[in-house]
């Protein structure tokens, strides 16, 4: 075996890490959102968050051979682009926060940032407006900084695409394209800043496997006349993970 991934094997809490990475993918795989909402809570009681957050970045990648060509052909393109490239700029001031911050300050932050979130969708918000630019700007803004400081880049997308008046299949492909293509960005943002971990590619590469099976299950598992039972299903699973990943328990 390659001595990366050897690297990668040599972790406490590995097969516990294996099990949220495919538990994340098929929530991600039928909800189309919600992966790291799950990942990093958990993640982050047996990693520290920036190893949880590089590790998470590279596992994500098979979500671009899994679910998102299909996403892409069915997404509003001019608004996925325009929100990750203001992802691309705010990701930096958000890895500086990841790379600054006291560990149980991260913790805390993922698990209430994931809390909020979990709020504000069981409420329902929604709005009426037509967006623009400036909100896709906006909500970029808020991927990349809040996905660079604790790993969470589905919040702002979420609420974005859950809150507006897009049909569900083109809701749920906005949400993959930016979820997905936005991982990609993390990764060099924080080898170029210094907040990489040595050994978070290697547990991301290992980490790859069980969240492409569970993406293709729960892709699998997706039909548009459920969408409902599914985001139940997700809220549960979610709330389950912010609470389970309170600092309070160590």
């Amino acid at each position: 075996m390659p001595d990366v991934l050897l690297a990668g094997l040599d972790l406490p809490g590995l097969l516990a890490l294996i099990a949220i990475s495919g538990l994340a993918g098929i929530i991600y795989g039928y909800a189309g959102f919600g992966s790291a909402l799950i990942f990093m809570p958990l993640a982050t009681v047996f990693v520290a968050p920036p190893l949880a957050v590089g590790a998470f970045a590279l596992s994500a990648l098979a979500s671009a051979v899994t679910i998102l060509p299909e996403a892409w052909r069915k997404a509003e393109r001019p608004a996925v682009l325009t929100i990750l490239a203001a992802a691309t700029i705010a990701a930096f001031p958000g890895v500086f926060i990841l790379r600054e911050a006291a560990t149980d300050a991260l913790n805390w932050a993922v698990s209430g940032v994931v809390l909020a979130t979990l709020f504000a969708l069981i409420a329902g918000l929604r709005y009426t407006s037509r967006p623009g630019r400036l909100s896709w700007l906006g909500v970029g803004a808020g991927v990349g900084f809040l996905g660079g400081s604790t790993g969470l880049n589905g919040p702002m997308v979420v609420l974005f695409q859950l809150g507006g008046q897009d049909a569900p299949e083109r809701s749920r492909a906005n949400t993959i394209v930016v979820l997905t293509c936005s991982s990609f960005i993390f990764l060099p943002v924080m080898a170029v800043m210094g907040a990489l971990p040595a050994n978070a590619i290697p547990l991301g590469l290992v980490l790859l496997l069980p969240y492409a099976i569970g993406t293709r299950l729960g892709r699998a598992l997706f039909n548009p006349e459920h969408a409902g039972l599914y985001r139940s299903i997700a809220y549960i699973v979610i709330g389950a993970a912010a609470i389970l990943g309170l600092p309070i328990w160590t």
